[in-house]
């Protein structure tokens, strides 16, 4: 009986969120410079940018016309590479004497101990890193030699902290998916606590490179993979909340599916523009900071966002799942809108016909064997 009406409790529980649309995540989209050209970057970021970065005083003044922000609100400094930014610790500082949390998420590449210390000291509350596989395919997708060295170092930095709220994600593609289970021994030797998976979304550079979709039958193992993953505590294993996966729902994530983009979720974009996640299309801006405030933007606008009934078109059109979906993930809708760039379920409707293809005993081919943790105590003493 109480499993029959989770859902249509749920649908409530969205509906209420909805129309109270608390601000909790602020992401600044600080800089969009890069030290990397990562093939599968959503943003297209470069060295050499076509925008400065926002000067801080620009978004201090739109963060400030924020009238009793939520207790939890977490600004999010994202970019291009944050670490990038001289003035960063500045910028933690000044959001924590507003009485704001604030969060990064970094490629790890410029992370060392010198930095890890100055950026805990400015109040950082929670970081989010990026490894994309074992040395080979983790460095093919970032185009460094040397990437893959230096995040694992930024890793077991992060992850001896107790203060951090610490986290890593993996960008899933047919070049690492057989290596998942190798990745999730390194991240526990490392001593990570928790692990987000997600898959590519054909925009950006990855739109171009075929090799970083996977087939249906791949994305149901990795959903196989997470759901046995999620058997053990030792590592709090999860699927990202890019979209709604039918049956895998209640087994790879801890609650159901709920794109909260211009719910719970706002951005500042580089250019000032207004919006939700910055994986959005940049069409969906709902205002500009150099001639809105803010706060009465979040609070007046964002009806895509809030109303997802125009996006029952293309294949959501008279699907029976949109109740549950809406749409899928906000940034799945990009070009001329008229259907959802990936549906994320469908890739899921064979899943009695699907074998496991991924066992967390071993993986496909042959992997290296990853450090253990009295080597990584090593390197990080050197």
């Amino acid at each position: 009986m109480f499993k029959a009406l989770r859902k249509p409790a749920f649908r409530l529980f969205r509906e209420s969120e909805t129309h109270l649309h608390e601000l909790n995540y602020l992401f600044w989209e600080c800089t969009t410079r890069c030290n990397l050209h990562c093939r599968h970057c959503g943003s297209d970021c470069s060295q050499d940018s076509a925008f400065p970065d926002m000067p801080l005083e620009d978004f201090l003044a739109a963060l400030d016309t924020i009238e009793k922000p939520a207790k939890n609100l977490t600004v999010v400094l994202t970019g291009g590479e944050p670490l990038l930014r001289k003035d960063l610790e500045k910028c933690g500082l000044e959001i924590r004497k507003r009485g704001l949390r604030w969060s990064m998420v970094t490629n790890g590449h410029l992370y060392d101990g010198e930095r890890h210390g100055s950026l805990l000291g400015a109040g950082l509350g929670a970081l989010t890193i990026s490894l994309d596989g074992l040395s080979g395919s983790h460095n093919w997708l970032r185009q460094s030699s040397a990437s893959y060295d230096r995040v694992t170092m930024a890793i077991a930095l992060a992850a001896a902290s107790p203060r951090l709220n610490f986290d890593v994600v993996t960008c899933v593609n047919q070049n690492n998916i057989h290596e998942l289970p190798q990745i999730r021994e390194t991240l526990m030797n490392l001593g990570v606590k928790a692990w987000r998976l997600f898959t590519i979304i054909p925009i950006g550079r990855a739109k171009d490179i075929p090799e970083l979709r996977l087939t249906d039958a791949q994305f149901t193992g990795l959903m196989e993979f997470i759901a046995e993953a999620r058997k053990s505590e030792e590592l709090k294993v999860s699927f990202s909340c890019e979209g709604y996966v039918g049956p895998y729902e209640s087994l790879v994530r801890d609650t159901p599916f709920f794109c909260r983009a211009g719910i719970n979720i706002g951005s500042i974009l580089i250019d000032g523009s207004i919006s939700a996640c910055p994986n959005i299309d940049r069409s969906f801006a709902q205002g500009n900071i150099y001639r809105d405030n803010f706060y009465k933007v979040w609070q007046l606008r964002f009806e895509p966002f809030r109303n997802r009934h125009w996006m029952r078109r293309g294949q959501c059109a008279g699907c029976s799942e949109f109740k549950d979906c809406r749409g899928n993930g906000f940034h799945n809708w990009h070009g001329d809108k008229q259907n959802v760039l990936v549906c994320h379920s469908r890739l899921t409707s064979n899943r009695q016909e699907t074998p496991r293809e991924i066992k967390l005993s071993g993986a496909l081919g042959v992997i290296p064997t990853p450090p253990d943790r009295s080597t990584m105590r090593s390197l990080l003493t050197r």
